[in-house]
């Protein structure tokens, strides 16, 4: 590569890259392998700081050349061949540990490693849209918390927006790896919040998919047969609507993804962007008929101000539609001491087996009963442990007595049918294209405090399997973003994100942090 090749490289021409850049770069003879050279040598600057990313991909420059040689022999590529990203620890990639941010599960914290023998069908799909996987990202302990990595055996993740305030979990290494610039883009998984709440703290866009539109087989679970959904998270729109497109879709290895069959928008989730998308379209704001918890004074303002700009777009907004319609009133949190909804985590256990069933005969868990005979120590399910809450719901008894059989789920499958059909009636009777309420109630929890992220949607969507795109909106005085969320029916990913696209446009409110080392 000569000087003048390195000199389009520099450290500035990471921060912020989008894949329109990247495409820009290897119009202009940039190689995918001084690509990837360079994203690792920022990751060596600044990852010792932010603990973003926990397990290197020694295979990565190997895998940037092989895509070189492939656009050198005049190959068609796709818009994410070549471009460095990160996935998610909990994703299971052949060769590499899978540790769910658990010391048991870890031979660097003196556990056992789980080395998968394939990969998970969405690091499969990465890898065959030619991306080069930098390396798999930190999680909180079995991703049982949506605020925070602090906990995990590799150590904190810091937040790269705001260091001093929590970075969102459960996804909280790729949301930091992404804010960073140390990946272009990067998979992020949801059960409770752990798209959103990583993305909405960090000022970056995320999508949660309507539930069983990506496959989530091979990725250590919480609700696999209810609630997970894999994700991407960018910083631009459109990086994350071309990542959906390449994970999204029906996958034999996971059957419930049939339903996605005919769900998938003609010319991909970014063929409806525009910059007039809000003209004309009907917007459901926040308020006591979703959800009787107040905003702050600080994040009403903000909101308003969003409400002003999205007006300024075309759109008719619309004062809490939910109003007087039950929706509030049919969350059922867990107890006074856990203060969200977690039904359809009862099959944790039997999702658990079938994840373990999967590693491959070579694994060293291979069945549930193996896995709880290893952590007995620090039983997740006992007071005090990481997924007590579980304890409170009725059928979680069963699937940890029985984890080869699934639970019936008879609060979940009502609470879920309940939410749909609220919802569907809500926007028919008002003819509403989107809701889009702030992504949280206040500012982000500081770093070393006890709080937690007060979000508005993550147990309602995630009962319903409704899809979400959060987007920056601003910042608080203290420097936390704030974000919105657009939330849509069943299948409306490109609807949304034609919806995020425009207003992202109009205010371009994200900005590149400034990190330290």
């Amino acid at each position: 590569m000569s000087a003048t090749m390195d000199a389009t490289l520099s450290d500035e021409t990471l921060i912020e890259m989008t894949l329109e850049d990247a495409a820009a770069a290897f119009a202009r003879g940039v190689t995918a392998e001084a690509l990837t050279h360079a994203f690792l040598r920022r990751i060596e600057t600044y990852n010792p700081r932010y603990n973003a990313i926990i397990t290197m991909n020694p295979e990565a420059l190997e895998e940037a050349r092989a895509i070189d040689r492939r656009r050198a022999a005049g190959e068609a590529l796709g818009p994410l061949a070549g471009v460095p990203v990160v996935v998610k620890d909990t994703m299971d990639m052949q060769g590499l540990p899978t540790t769910a941010g658990w010391h048991f599960l870890s031979a660097r914290a003196g556990g056992v490693d789980l080395i998968p023998e394939t990969d998970s069908p969405v690091v499969a799909r990465m890898k065959e849209a030619g991306c080069v996987i930098l390396g798999k990202t930190n999680v909180p302990i079995l991703s049982a918390t949506g605020t925070h990595a602090s906990n995990s055996w590799a150590g904190p993740t810091l937040n790269a927006a705001a260091p001093d305030y929590m970075p969102g979990g459960s996804t909280a290494g790729t949301a930091t790896a992404v804010a960073a610039s140390l990946a272009v883009l990067g998979l992020a998984e949801e059960t409770g919040g752990s798209i959103q709440n990583p993305a909405s703290a960090q000022g970056l866009v995320g999508i949660k998919p309507t539930f069983a539109l990506v496959p989530n087989s091979g990725v250590v679970p919480l609700a696999g047969s209810t609630r997970d959904v894999v994700g991407p998270i960018g910083r631009t729109v459109r990086d994350a609507a071309l990542t959906l497109d390449v994970i999204a879709g029906y996958c034999a290895e996971d059957p419930k993804t049939v339903a996605a069959i005919g769900k998938l928008p003609k010319g991909g989730y970014a063929a409806k962007l525009s910059e007039t998308a809000l003209r004309g379209k009907r917007i459901g704001l926040y308020g006591p008929g979703w959800r009787a918890s107040p905003l702050s004074p600080e994040c009403t303002s903000l909101y308003a101000r969003a409400q002003q700009e999205l007006a300024a777009r075309g759109a008719e907004l619309l004062d809490d539609p939910f109003a007087g319609t039950g929706f509030a009133a049919i969350s059922k949190p867990i107890s006074d001491k856990y203060q969200f909804d977690a039904r359809g985590m009862e099959c944790c256990p039997y999702d658990m087996e079938l994840y373990l069933r999967r590693l491959g005969p070579s694994a060293a868990i291979r069945d549930y009963k193996s896995l709880a005979a290893l952590t007995k120590a620090e039983d997740p399910y006992a007071e005090g442990g990481v997924m007590a809450y579980m304890s409170y719901l009725a059928e979680t008894a069963f699937s940890l007595k029985n984890p080869t059989l699934p639970p019936p789920l008879h609060d979940f499958l009502s609470a879920k049918e309940a939410y749909l059909e609220v919802v569907a009636e809500v926007f028919a009777r008002h003819k509403l294209d989107a809701l889009v309420f702030p992504q949280m109630r206040d500012e982000l929890p500081k770093l070393h405090s006890d709080g937690v992220i007060n979000e508005t949607t993550v147990c309602e969507i995630n009962i319903a399997g409704m899809p979400v795109v959060t987007l920056p909106a601003g910042y608080y005085a203290s420097g936390a973003p704030f974000n919105l969320v657009f939330v849509g029916q069943p299948w409306s990913e490109a609807e949304l994100l034609a919806l995020a696209h425009d207003y992202e446009q109009a205010t371009k409110h994200r900005r590149a942090p400034v990190l330290s080392v």
